[in-house]
């Protein structure tokens, strides 16, 4: 390819440049569960994979998922995650009846498993998925050691948020 002047030549490579940053995991994140930031005081993440069936897979592709009001639990040293709602398409095969809240096993380490049972059963702690996202082509879940907010708690966070957006209306303001 030839190019007519050496600025032209700079600009088209600035051009492809940009255009391969632009190319990264489109769409890594599935899901993030707000809430869990607004009710809970959020300590130590885990990242745990999903036994999914096909539909379910297909759904998260099209982002058919609800983890609000969520939760995980521990049963016979085994993590499974409780009321996340995966809404089925409309094209799933006919001969599958599909469960849009049915509990779903994680995938965690041996060590990682019992550090949760420890947190919960002697600290206290409650286990909140925060957020879903694809790694690898496969689906993980980030799980969070919790603890619930009282609700001063939730009004100070809030009223610090508040603060930290007028701070920065008001820094945006003088740069101008």
């Amino acid at each position: 390819m030839r190019f007519k002047t050496i600025s032209t030549q700079l600009r088209y490579n600035a051009r492809m440049a940009n255009a391969k940053k632009k190319k990264k995991a489109p769409g890594s994140t599935i899901a993030l569960n707000k809430k869990s930031r607004h009710d809970y005081v959020l300590s130590e993440r885990f990242e745990a994979g999903l036994v999914l069936q096909g539909w379910e897979v297909k759904s998260l592709r099209a982002g058919h998922i609800q983890l609000r009001d969520s939760y995980v639990m521990i049963n016979n040293g085994e993590a499974f995650l409780f009321g996340a709602m995966i809404t089925p398409l409309n094209t799933a095969s006919t001969h599958i009846h599909p469960e849009p809240q049915r509990n779903r096993k994680l995938l965690l380490h041996r060590e990682e498993l019992s550090k949760l049972i420890g947190a919960v059963d002697r600290k206290g702690f409650t286990l909140v998925p925060t957020a879903m996202f694809w790694k690898r082509g496969r689906a993980k879940l980030e799980i969070a050691m919790a603890k619930g907010k009282q609700t001063q708690d939730k009004r100070a966070s809030d009223k610090d948020h508040d603060w930290k957006r007028d701070k920065a209306r008001i820094l945006k303001g003088t740069r101008s």
